[in-house]
């Protein structure tokens, strides 16, 4: 594909909803949306499923709530994957928990991004590092996901990355090698400073890999806890900063929207221009620079405030 079009909806999880029915009503009606734009995909944030507490059992432990989601999970994706053969839109539902193994006698569930597409395939990916809140397990006990998954979906080679993950340059620098067109980034953050974070990355991510990144994050909790998680969420799509795709790197942007604003938006990319980033990372187009291409190993650290070690013999 030259260009494909993505809508990116930064979900407000404040407003309550009596039922998983209600639910995906209103997500199918986003769906007939994008399809109706010519949309390839429409994608929600990560943990969008934490809508789904305001119609949870009242005396649900706290410790059961990651199981009560996956549950509750495994009910909504076969619908999910119904609404995407329908329209032919793609669907990336966020993330929602996924049972691991048990471990000492302990249910554990992977915080896991789920892609459904039009011809009934499922593309997953785990999250590969926990924030302080899930290690400290609580809902739950979360585990950390072990491996990279690259698809290809409509001839593009995609993966998706979770959040936290987009923090990490050990992992991109593996990412860099796998020719990627396309990376979708699930988020939530509780704060501005986590939502900079995030989608500082993001942008420096595009143009590392010279290619098109997509993040998303949440607005509001549910309930509306502000005092504690005030969920600042937003929409990106970045691209390479180069002549031949774009002069600043922003296909397309929201402002960051907190609770306060009340918003739900969808932010409409469309023609986002993967095949001219392609030709650009494969050296079919002139690039002014291919930074995920140099390699750093010949370097030699000189570092002063280090010994030097001794010779031998």
């Amino acid at each position: 594909m030259e260009h494909v079009s993505i809508d990116l909806w930064a979900t407000n999880l404040e407003p309550a909803v009596p039922d998983l029915a209600s639910w995906l009503a209103a997500l199918e009606a986003r769906v007939s949306q994008t399809a109706a734009r010519g949309g390839h995909m429409l994608v929600l944030p990560e943990f969008a499923c934490a809508q789904w507490l305001s119609f949870a059992p009242l005396d649900l432990p706290t410790e059961n709530t990651m199981g009560w989601l996956y549950e509750t999970g495994e009910i909504a994706l076969p619908a999910i994957a119904t609404m995407a053969a329908q329209y032919g839109v793609s669907v990336l539902a966020g993330t929602i928990p996924f049972a691991s193994e048990v471990k000492d006698g302990v249910q554990t569930y992977f915080n896991r991004a789920w892609l459904l597409t039009p011809d009934g395939a499922r593309h997953t990916q785990d999250k590969l590092s926990l924030t302080p809140l899930e290690v400290q397990s609580a809902g739950g006990v979360t585990v950390h996901g072990e491996s990279i998954n690259v698809f290809e979906w409509n001839g593009l080679r995609t993966a998706m990355i979770i959040c936290l993950d987009t923090e990490f340059t050990d992992l991109w620098s593996r990412l860099g090698g796998l020719n990627l067109d396309l990376i979708i980034i699930p988020a939530k953050t509780d704060m501005i400073t986590g939502y900079n974070r995030v989608f500082s990355c993001a942008r420096a991510r595009a143009i590392e890999l010279q290619t098109a990144v997509c993040v998303l994050g949440a607005v509001g909790v549910p309930f509306g806890q502000a005092a504690t998680d005030t969920g600042v969420g937003g929409a990106s799509v970045f691209l390479p900063c180069d002549v031949g795709v774009s002069l600043d790197g922003i296909h397309a942007t929201l402002t960051p929207q907190t609770a306060a604003m009340g918003t739900s938006h969808v932010l409409v990319a469309a023609h986002i221009p993967v095949g001219a980033c392609r030709r650009l990372r494969n050296g079919l187009a002139e690039a002014e620079v291919t930074p995920a291409l140099w390699d750093a190993s010949h370097l030699v650290v000189q570092d002063r405030a280090q010994p030097v070690p001794e010779s031998v013999g």
